[in-house]
């Protein structure tokens, strides 16, 4: 059971992230690699620098054909000038460009680790496809904003302040028609900027949704194809392209008009100062070639301006990227030894100390829950090896949010250390969800729930999850080969622990079926293998783990009779050397349990074994007689 909420509901950053400037942010994905940026920057600097001086020499040039000079001279540092700003320009240019793909590798790279390490509930209610693309296409704008826009931004602006010396040194009245046309163009980038910035998220957001109905339709690939839903999918599908399309067009339109804009800038720079020129050459008052350098000076700086504009608007793109990654940042992500040494990380669980859902005493580093964490690890608490644990919910409350209905209400029960324990009931008694709260994927909304006699709250959630194996309902096998997917939670077993666990779990046809054996690969969630088997693997990698609690969760549904006969007795067998723990529909799975515990209405209604409970419970005798199961079967 999990709550969803549309995009237009899910969490905003707090103000404090919207306080840090965005621009600041982004200099913080460059600061690592800010010496390369600064050689690459210095690079392309001077190979503008060397356009710079090129209307200077063609200056001198037009001088010697009115002295009668050689050109030899000038016509050979003009030319090198051409030649060495090209060369320079374009290292540079490298340079920048192999640093944004770096910056690019970290931002995905924190950014994975984050989304990884989301807490379950966080996930459950957003959308997958749009955290896919907040990795891919999100971070892809960071690419050139991070390194070369920012150079570009730097370089281009100087280069233009250089230009607009030369400029004053050659002629103040021409400089100041000049001046007046570029402060016009500064106060309408100054109205079209931020609207590229909006209408940039606004798009990115919709790339989002249209992935998130992408990974949707794949999801449940074989549901559409057998519903006929592909004619309803693809309308759903392009009214998103339509929606991404249409926020595109606008991005494109402002940028389209911050471009032209400065070409038109120029250009009634160029036309204004041709005029007022001419006529001060015509008055003696200005010569012929410094008309000229000065209108070629003009038309080199078309190259600063457009650059800045184009840096402006990639920024503006950087800086919606960026807000969409840091709202990843403000997500409730699950408290872990590696994230004590993460600054970014501890800082975002400062806040959620505050106001986190179901009262996380992992929500900081500090105080009692972490002292209790560092006894529980000290008295212990071992991954592997430990011995079987013992599980006790002591008046155990939860709902998934607020706005819902309680999944319980004071569930209390023990399960000692050892054996086999199995939770039945009707559907929609709680009974999976015990699993999720003993593996933290939810925190009990009051009560305690205690493995070994500790709160799960006050374990290290990596030893608290090393210690348990959970075989989950859909048993889901991910892409790659069988090993890889048995590997999973133990990446170190050998094969004699492969092969055993393969023994176990009654894989062996499926191994010597698959043209590789366990190298095989098994296709997209399992898709080359069946449903039975797909229970099998998942069955199979959690023994290799070698747990101090195994989960089970309807372990064997899709099993045949022999099988599932087969998987009792793995069950059985594990019981003698670890905590078992099984929630099953299926009676005849569960008849031989140490212990059961019926679930009702999100409570305890009774705790035996099958023969106790057929006598004294109405519910569980119910459901034997249902399944043709007697207290002697």
């Amino acid at each position: 059971m999990t709550a969803s909420v549309t995009a237009a509901e899910q969490p905003t950053p707090p103000a404090e992230e919207h306080a840090k400037a965005p621009l600041r942010r982004l200099l913080e994905y460059a600061r690592p690699h800010t010496g390369v940026l600064v050689f690459g920057g210095v690079l392309t600097f001077a190979g503008g620098l060397t356009g710079l001086a090129q209307p200077l020499v063609a200056k001198l040039v037009i001088d010697a054909l009115s002295d009668g000079a050689s050109l030899t001279r000038p016509l050979l540092l003009l030319g090198a000038l051409v030649v060495g700003g090209a060369v320079l320009t374009a290292i540079g240019m490298y340079v920048l460009e192999r640093t944004a793909q770096s910056i690019v590798l970290a931002a995905r790279s924190q950014l994975v680790a984050r989304l990884l390490r989301l807490r379950v509930a966080e996930v459950d209610r957003l959308k997958p496809g749009d955290l896919v693309s907040r990795v891919t296409a999100d971070t892809t704008l960071l690419r050139s904003v991070a390194t070369s826009s920012i150079s570009q931004a730097v370089s281009a602006s100087l280069l233009l302040l250089g230009g607009l010396v030369l400029m004053a040194v050659m002629d103040l009245v021409l400089f100041g028609v000049t001046i007046a046309v570029l402060l016009g163009l500064a106060v309408v980038m100054g109205v079209v900027m931020p609207r590229i910035n909006r209408a940039t998220i606004a798009g990115q957001a919709a790339i989002g949704e249209m992935g998130s109905l992408l990974e949707r339709a794949f999801g449940a690939f074989r549901t559409v194809k057998a519903n006929g839903a592909e004619a309803a999918e693809t309308r759903r599908l392009d009214a998103a392209a339509l929606t991404a399309w249409r926020k595109g067009v606008d991005v494109a339109g402002w940028t389209a008009l911050s471009g032209s804009v400065a070409g038109l800038a120029v250009n009634l720079a160029f036309l204004t100062v041709l005029g007022v020129g001419g006529a001060r050459v015509a008055a003696d008052s200005l010569e012929i070639s410094s008309l000229i350098a000065f209108l070629l000076l003009l038309f080199y700086l078309i190259e600063p301006i457009s650059g800045l504009v184009q840096a402006a608007t990639e920024v503006q793109g950087g800086l919606a990227a960026i807000h969409r990654i840091d709202e990843v940042g403000t997500l409730r992500r699950e408290h872990t030894e590696d994230a004590d040494t993460d600054a970014d990380t501890d800082a975002h669980e400062g806040k959620e100390a505050h106001g986190g859902e179901n009262g996380d005493r992992d929500a900081d580093g500090s105080g009692a829950a972490a002292a209790a964490r560092r006894a529980v690890a000290g008295n212990g608490a071992a991954p592997r090896g430990g011995g079987p644990v013992s599980v006790a919910f002591d008046g155990v409350g939860f709902r998934y949010t607020p706005d819902l209905p309680p999944v319980h209400r004071g569930v209390t029960f023990e399960a000692p250390a050892g054996g086999l324990t199995a939770l039945v009931g009707p559907s929609g008694a709680g009974k999976t969800t015990v699993f999720s709260l003993l593996e933290r994927f939810y925190d009990a909304t009051s009560g305690r729930v205690l493995v070994d006699g500790a709160d799960v709250r006050d374990w290290p959630l990596a030893a608290l999850r090393s210690a348990i194996a959970y075989v989950e309902q859909d048993a889901p096998v991910l892409d790659g080969t069988l090993r890889e997917n048995l590997l999973l939670g133990a990446p170190d077993a050998d094969d004699d622990a492969i092969a055993e666990v393969v023994r176990r779990a009654r894989l062996g046809d499926l191994t010597e079926r698959l043209p590789d054996g366990v190298d095989s690969l098994v296709g997209h969630r399992g898709t080359t293998i069946s449903g039975g088997e797909r229970q099998r693997v998942a069955i199979a990698r959690a023994l290799l783990r070698r747990p101090r609690l195994l989960l089970m969760d309807e372990a064997t549904s899709q099993l045949d009779a022999a099988n599932e006969a087969a998987l009792k007795q793995v069950m059985l067998d594990a019981a003698r050397e670890t905590s078992v723990m099984v929630v099953a529909h299926r009676l005849s799975t569960v008849v031989r349990a140490d212990r059961i515990v019926v679930l009702d209405a999100g409570a305890v209604r009774a705790v035996g074994t099958h023969a106790e409970l057929v006598a004294a419970d109405e519910l569980y005798s119910d459901l034997a007689a249902s399944q043709f199961l007697t207290a002697d079967a």
